[in-house]
């Protein structure tokens, strides 16, 4: 399956044997909120190793009262953004793996049944254009495009048609982020395309396993069914 270089595709046989586990009908919620962990935890190892660098940030002792050079990560101004409600499930096991604790902002978007569009409702990054007085130009032009980070690490465990994460990656470029890093646990081929084409220069994608495409309904197939609803015990809403 040929896709463009910005996307990449886990081989790690542990997150793929966990995935075959997820997909099941009888995978309990229980289950499926520590299989998404799981699976982000391998996910983010993989893409921090790709995206982060280690960087000197002084020197400390040891019990032993020897000298050694501490590290940490570049860029450390970087921010988790899971898009509601499923890339809740991705926090902990993404924030666990980072040195010091990172801001968390969330995005609220949904799908129009039938558009498939995406829809905010929801949206708490700091420094919004619409936050801004309309009676301040001044302070428009100097803040309307000022990020709280330089590296946004988007949280969505499905990318299915690519409507949702297209329009979360464009709200955090309007932002003023320099980088998005896009964590996924499963995406569908067409859905990859549509993401790795926003913004080619400035987005990594990370994904699990690739599905060949989508029903009529916008859904993965085989898929994982509605992880947001396996998630949070919503099934049949």
């Amino acid at each position: 399956m040929s896709l463009p270089s910005n996307i990449h595709v886990s081989s790690h046989p542990c997150l793929l044997a966990k995935l075959s586990q997820l997909r099941s009908q009888s995978t309990s919620p229980r289950e499926t909120r520590a299989l998404i962990h799981e699976i982000a935890s391998i996910l983010g190892v993989e893409a921090f190793a790709s995206a982060l660098k280690p960087a000197r940030t002084g020197t400390d002792k040891t019990p032993l009262g020897a000298e050694y050079e501490t590290q940490g990560i570049e860029p450390a101004d970087l921010a988790l953004v899971p898009i509601l409600r499923s890339g809740l499930g991705m926090v902990d096991a993404i924030n666990g793996l980072l040195p010091t604790a990172v801001p968390i902002y969330h995005l609220g978007l949904f799908r129009e049944k039938v558009s498939l569009q995406p829809v905010e409702y929801y949206n708490n990054l700091p420094f919004h254009r619409s936050e801004l007085s309309p009676q301040s130009p001044a302070s428009l032009d100097q803040t309307a495009n000022t990020a709280a980070a330089t590296l946004a690490v988007l949280l969505d465990p499905i990318i299915a048609t690519g409507a949702t994460a297209e329009a979360a990656i464009q709200l955090l470029r309007d932002w003023g982020v320099q980088r998005v890093l896009l964590l996924s646990v499963l995406g569908s081929a067409q859905g990859l395309h549509r993401v790795a084409g926003v913004w080619p220069e400035g987005v990594e994608v990370w994904v699990g396993a690739v599905d060949e495409g989508c029903n009529e309904n916008g859904m993965i197939v085989p898929g994982l069914g509605d992880i947001g609803d396996r998630l949070f015990v919503a099934i049949g809403k």
